[in-house]
């Protein structure tokens, strides 16, 4: 974990907000959600530009997040759910004081571009189309975990399960993209957003009555200096406006 002086970090604090205050070049950590992929990589590219600050991200599942921080990991910066967060919090992994709410991510259906576009728009309409495609692909992250549930209650599950493929994180995109029949897939609506008109198609979200947003908050490490102004950034107007304007409110 990266520590920097208190003068130092007055400098990136301004920084971070506007001011001009050159700073020494220091390196922080983020463990984070992978539904936050995008948004959070612009951020940390204006946040590295405006403080001279390097960003290393992981992006991981919840689980594995749990799981790294459960074996010894010390990352500056935890972007995950906020139940996920208290719980860190009360472990002492991250900070209780400090934290920035980064907005809520939908789930969406996804198909290859070219693929002919099911119709997704009713709950009975998608159970048409699951139960039509070839291939069904989901997630092991929370996205996928409650498409599991949801195929489940909608009696789908066991209907579905010799053509059901599940991944672990974004290793879903390639089977996608390469994929030959009438493969259907679930994501983020963030992460489909990512790879529109790079070999995937949005088909569209959730129908309303079934839709499950995630809500993802960022919280720093206790004696993380550079963490703490990361975090201070993402939960700025700016920082904000980077997440909505990429799909994340």
């Amino acid at each position: 974990m990266q520590h920097t002086t208190a003068i130092a970090i007055m400098a990136i604090a301004a920084s971070a907000f506007g001011a001009a205050s050159p700073v020494r070049a220091v390196e922080i950590t983020v463990l984070s959600g992978q539904a936050v992929e995008p948004a959070l990589i612009a951020a940390a590219d204006i946040f590295r530009a405006r403080t001279g600050i390097s960003v290393k991200i992981v992006f991981a599942t919840t689980q594995q997040i749990r799981q790294r921080i459960g074996a010894g990991e010390t990352p500056d910066v935890v972007i995950a759910p906020p139940e996920v967060l208290d719980q860190f919090a009360k472990s002492g992994h991250v900070s209780g004081a400090e934290r920035a709410p980064l907005g809520a991510v939908g789930i969406g259906v996804v198909i290859r571009d070219g693929a002919p576009k099911p119709d997704v728009s009713t709950t009975e309409a998608l159970k048409r189309a699951v139960l039509d495609a070839d291939m069904v692909i989901y997630n092991r992250a929370s996205s996928g975990l409650y498409v599991e549930e949801l195929l489940k209650r909608l009696g789908l599950a066991e209907k579905i399960e010799a053509k059901t493929k599940r991944y672990v994180g974004t290793e879903l995109i390639e089977p996608l993209i390469n994929g030959k029949g009438k493969e259907i897939g679930f994501l983020p609506l963030v992460q489909i957003l990512k790879y529109r008109g790079k070999g995937l198609q949005l088909a569209g979200p959730l129908p309303a009555d079934i839709q499950h947003s995630t809500i993802y908050a960022a919280a720093p490490a206790p004696k993380s200096d550079g963490g703490a102004a990361f975090v201070r950034f993402l939960g700025s107007a700016e920082g904000k406006a980077i997440f909505a304007g990429l799909g994340i409110e």
